[in-house]
Parts: structure tokens; sequence; C-alpha cells
């Protein structure tokens, strides 16, 4: 019977795997954050002109990966050229994340969708400084 065995080098983390790796993550978060607001009676509905607008799934996976893709590539590729641009995007990143928790509080959310929404604005600020950290400590590639 062999032993499977774990090294440094085949749990390696390149740059673009902990760019990836966080924004698939946060989106699977956010998706059960979602469901779960569902399930306790969120709409996730808005009024927009007069009229009522869902903001979910559609929105909750767009404005999960866009933004971590567009932002995380951008440092990432920056730090190949100056690496303390990686800091500077941790601070940044998770700022204007947790920042635009007032734009869903100031929408005309319902109260399980509102918390439900600020959650996964805190998933995305929790991703940029997790996966820029794996970025800063990874191996140039």
């Amino acid at each position: 019977m062999s032993a499977i065995t774990s090294t440094a080098h085949n749990l390696h983390v390149t740059k673009p795997r902990a760019v990836l790796g966080a924004t698939v993550s946060a989106l699977i978060v956010n998706l059960i954050l979602w469901l779960i607001g569902l399930a306790l009676g969120g709409s996730f509905e808005m009024t927009d002109q007069g009229k009522p607008a869902g903001v979910a799934p559609g929105g909750v996976i767009t404005l999960t990966v866009v933004p971590l893709l567009v932002g995380l590539s951008a440092a990432m590729l920056i730090s190949l050229k100056w690496e303390p641009i990686i800091r500077i995007a941790q601070v940044v990143g998770a700022v204007v994340a947790l920042g635009t928790i007032a734009l869903t509080i100031a929408a005309d959310f319902d109260a399980v969708s509102t918390v439900m929404l600020a959650l996964m604005h805190v998933v995305v600020a929790a991703g940029v400084v997790v996966a820029l950290e794996g970025v800063r400590r990874s191996p140039s590639n």
C-alpha cells in the first residue's frame, strides 16, 4: 500500500492560478449566498427607472467575475515589472469592494437581499486580498 504524499512542488500556486482560483472560489461562495438568500425569501429585485429589475443570478456572476478577473489580472501583470503594486491593489481592491456596499444599501432591495448582496461584496474583498497574496508569494510565472 503506498501513501499519498504531497510536496511543495505539486502544490505550487502560480500567479494565474491564484487569480483564477480566487475568482472561481468567490463566484461559488457568492452563488451559495444567493441561493441562501432565495431560501430565506430574498427577491434580489430592485426598482430601476420605475420597473422591477432582478440582479441575480446574472448580476451576481458578472459583478463577481468581471471585477476580480480584470483587477487581479491587471495587478498580476503589473507586478511582473513592479512588485509593490500588489500591496496597493490589495488595499484599493478591498476598499472598493467594501465601499460599494453603500450602493447596495441605497438601492431598494428587501432586507434579505441587501444582507446577502453586502456579504457578496465582502467575499469579493477577501478574494482580492487572498489572491494577491498568492500572486505575491508565487514565483514569477
